[in-house]
């Protein structure tokens, strides 16, 4: 009988540190969307290509204080002058400690180095990943994102890391556009294993200037991966919606 006491009070304490622990995760979430609402937190973006940039300018412009990265900083002065004192420059590593949440714009080639060198920074945090493995070529890590998908490979380096699939599928033209006016806003698909650091992605996915369209898991993802019909659709939401047979309100 003492034995089943001592199991009982030992289930019981795990119950409460479960409890606990899903009421701060509950908390951080709600302190991190009340701070995205309010244009106070602080973004990212490793790696600073046409991608990462358009991304990142509408970020700015819409109110947000954001730092651009790469491996070479200096070559990114000419892109945050324009964008006023919001806009700030640093390496990966400062970049990736700097950004409450972080867009992932790097060539795919680059997740196993990217995903070892910034875990500490990384850790916990949510990154909207806009990396394709289409453009790798004879790479190994290519070799897995062909077997089980994009998503899925670099939620498996990136193990502590709440990973939101994001812009991944839409032309940094079109994100330019969409931010600017110039063009209907795009429809941008969001795919993760965490439904409530995708719910946070969708409100910065309206900050850029485009509508998120939520299709499901890492493993739904896929579906607007490199030669899926998904990827770069770069059109409506609505006609996003139809061509990923999503309901019309999803």
């Amino acid at each position: 009988m003492k034995h089943l006491f001592k199991w009982l009070a030992g289930v019981s304490l795990l119950l409460t540190w479960l409890i606990t622990q899903n009421a701060v995760a509950a908390q951080n979430d709600h302190d991190i969307a009340a701070q995205v609402a309010s244009g106070k937190i602080q973004l990212a973006v490793i790696g600073a290509g046409s991608l990462g940039s358009s991304v990142g300018s509408a970020w700015v412009r819409a109110g947000y204080k954001v730092m651009f990265s790469t491996r070479h900083p200096d070559e990114l002065h000419a892109l945050t002058q324009k964008l006023g004192p919001n806009a700030l420059i640093g390496t990966p590593e400062q970049a990736a400690s700097f950004g409450q949440i972080v867009l992932l714009a790097v060539p795919y080639k680059a997740i196993p180095q990217v995903s070892h060198d910034y875990a500490t920074q990384l850790k916990g945090k949510i990154m909207l990943d806009a990396t394709n493995s289409w453009w790798s070529g004879r790479y190994a890590i290519v070799k897995e994102a062909l077997k089980d998908g994009d998503g899925v490979v670099n939620q498996r380096y990136f193990k502590g890391v709440r990973l939101v699939r994001a812009f991944s599928a839409v032309d940094a033209t079109v994100i330019a556009a969409s931010s600017e006016g110039k063009r209907p806003p795009a429809g941008v698909p969001l795919a993760s294993n965490d439904p409530q650091a995708m719910q946070i992605a969708a409100e910065l996915v309206k900050a850029a200037g485009c509508v998120p369209v939520i299709v499901g898991d890492l493993q739904a993802g896929r579906s607007f991966e490199h030669k899926h019909k998904g990827f770069r659709a770069n059109t409506t939401p609505e006609k996003l919606r139809k061509i990923l047979k999503l309901p019309a309100n999803h």
